[in-house]
């Protein structure tokens, strides 16, 4: 096994392995037809969160869990069957009385095409006063979950924070628990102006996302995403030569952790989306002393959703078993290629299939 600098808390009997924190929503997928011109749709759950604690249970065998909100009725019931079908503990799912037509609480829905080809891949949202953001910081007890119970790894994202002034909050209390309780924890920028651009502080993005950064021990972003959620001027670092050009957001992750002593490393994506068929794909990650990048491959996608996701699943899957940072990276690129190789939000796959990709076996049949 090779050494890793990365620092987690060792497994000493903690109940979790990891939990994430965020929204989990329902997916409309008309598979490969359009939205405007479906007659039925497959339904999966997902959630920019809730994708990663996914893939750490279902790809990678650890013992994880979901801290959401869902409405008490038929769709919230859905969800948390779906959530349980994966693996994932729903036990600290927190129940909100539905009042019958939505206006308190309600499910949050996701409408997404593939895309293919010239066709860019469509989502559109129908997640207002869902029963997530409405979340508060005192709705859980923190003390309790990382401390009593136990947890190795928090994981959230910037796409929870954005929803609303509460749930931004309910995100910042979150990582200061979990790293007064030697919790590791990491968090995914995700930036979405949309959502950002609802809050009533127009530099909300920059407060919350800068508050959530400096408890963080892994960051998930670029220069691009550094800029628009932490307001870092990175005008010098100039532009990329080619979409795989690993100098900028490398020099970024180099200035973001001058700016947030507590980071780690800072991993990010490698994507080159010239139509909607076919990528070319890679991960980084940079610590304080080096950086990684796996093998670039050109990937086929059937369903780009949740590409992003997995790759931070094997990243901390690799860390979480101190298998070292060069291995993260080649196991989490791995778990993304086939993650974006099935239907819905998450990979269908195994860790021996992870392994074979990142190994860079060939795709014959196996019989």
């Amino acid at each position: 096994m090779t050494a890793q600098t990365f620092v987690v808390a060792p497994d000493n009997g903690q109940r979790w392995d990891a939990l994430a924190l965020g929204e989990v929503m329902l997916r409309f997928d008309p598979g490969e037809g359009r939205i405007r011109s479906a007659r039925q749709f497959t339904v999966w759950e997902g959630g920019g969160e809730y994708n990663v604690a996914r893939g750490l249970c279902s790809t990678f065998e650890h013992r994880t869990g979901v801290l959401t909100a869902l409405p008490r009725n038929e769709l919230g019931l859905l969800a948390q069957q779906l959530i349980q079908a994966g693996g994932v503990d729903a036990s600290q799912i927190l129940w909100r009385d539905y009042d019958g037509i939505g206006r308190n609480t309600r499910m949050g829905l996701n409408f997404t095409e593939r895309g293919f080809g010239a066709r860019a891949p469509l989502g559109i949202s129908d997640r207002a006063y869902s029963a997530a953001s409405q979340l508060q910081p005192e709705v859980f007890d923190w003390d309790a979950l990382f401390g009593q119970h136990g947890v190795r790894w928090l994981h959230t994202g910037g796409i929870f924070a954005a929803l609303s002034e509460h749930s931004a909050a309910t995100a910042i209390a979150a990582v200061r628990a979990a790293r007064r309780h030697g919790v590791a924890v990491s968090y995914d920028l995700n930036y979405r102006a949309s959502l950002w651009n609802s809050h009533p502080d127009p530099e909300a993005a920059r407060h919350t996302n800068c508050a959530i950064a400096a408890e963080c021990d892994l960051l998930i972003g670029d220069e691009y995403s550094f800029a628009a959620c932490l307001g870092m001027d990175l005008s010098d670092l100039g532009r990329r030569h080619t979409p795989m050009d690993v100098g900028p957001a490398e020099a970024a992750a180099v200035r973001a952790m001058t700016q947030f002593p507590a980071l780690q490393a800072v991993a990010f994506t490698l994507r080159d989306a010239a139509n909607a068929a076919r990528h070319g794909w890679a991960g980084a990650l940079r610590t304080r002393s080096q950086l990684y990048v796996s093998a670039a491959r050109e990937v086929d996608l059937l369903d780009r959703v949740g590409g992003g996701d997995a790759f931070v699943a094997g990243v901390v899957h690799a860390l979480l078993g101190g298998k070292g940072e060069q291995a993260a990276v080649d196991l989490g690129a791995a778990h993304g290629a086939l993650a974006m190789s099935t239907p819905g939000d998450c990979a269908v796959t195994s860790l021996a299939e992870v392994e074979a990709v990142a190994r860079g076996d060939g795709a014959a049949a196996r019989r």
